[in-house]
């Protein structure tokens, strides 16, 4: 159950539409769901946390993917899976005809009906190399509602690149920053926006760039207030955390 559904729910009870017993049972039903002997799905996870379970695809079979994502569309209406492998994205578009499969961010999104997108989140990444995180974020946003665009190679050795989109990085309510290498763009971005910004480190690089963990300690270590790290390539979370700060925040142009 969605947190629309529970409002329209609570709603229909108070008007005397529908009788408290049949709400409790309504509400009650299957929080945990087993599907087979791999997986036990929170369909509670939406009324908590605004949205529902994700599916991590690492580490699954395709058919298990395909399982899961079975049952949390029919409860759900809305399924995002990340980290989805070439095996398990052609094994839902199979399943699934409507799938949208976006092969770069290694993400499938099924859902009924799109939501109506709110607020602006600008997700940017530093080279060409980093869109596979970069897109990862997008998809997370656009798939959970937030307005969500992308600003790609705009990496700190041309600064001018992000200098010219200035404007646009003061209307967003929030800011996703990609970047590799030394990881320096979070913190230049950081220097000319009041926004929220969620930086991502990611495994582009050199020999001494230690596999994401050069850019991470960078990041960390920003001298530019209101930077948030995520974890090392971790698109998924960083997109999450914006769009919360986008849907809750009053801040930024709509």
């Amino acid at each position: 159950m969605r947190p629309a559904e529970l409002d329209a729910l609570l709603r229909a009870v108070r008007s005397g539409k529908v009788a408290p017993a049949s709400a409790a049972k309504a509400i009650s039903a299957e929080p945990v769901e087993r599907v087979g002997a791999f997986a036990a799905l929170d369909h509670h996870r939406a009324l908590r946390a605004g949205f529902p379970e994700v599916i991590f695809g690492q580490g699954k079979t395709p058919a298990e993917i395909v399982a899961i994502a079975a049952r949390l569309f029919a409860r759900h209406g809305t399924v995002l899976a990340t980290r989805v492998d070439d095996a398990g994205r052609a094994a839902m578009a199979a399943a699934f005809p409507r799938a949208q499969v976006h092969e770069r961010a290694r993400c499938v999104v099924l859902r009924k009906r799109a939501p109506r997108p709110v607020g602006r989140v600008l997700v940017l990444c530093a080279g060409t190399a980093d869109l596979p995180v970069a897109e990862e974020a997008l998809v997370t946003l656009q798939t959970m509602g937030s307005r969500a665009e992308l600003i790609a190679d705009v990496g700190v050795a041309g600064i001018h690149r992000v200098l010219a989109h200035r404007a646009r990085l003061r209307n967003a309510r929030a800011l996703v920053v990609v970047a590799g290498l030394e990881g320096a763009l979070p913190s230049v971005v950081g220097g000319l926006t009041d926004r929220p910004l969620i930086a991502v480190p990611t495994t582009v690089g050199y020999g001494a760039h230690f596999h994401g963990l050069a850019p991470l300690l960078s990041m960390l270590n920003s001298c530019a207030a209101g930077v948030t790290v995520v974890n090392i390539d971790n698109g998924f979370g960083a997109g999450y955390a914006a769009h919360l700060i986008n849907k809750g925040s009053k801040g930024g142009r709509a």
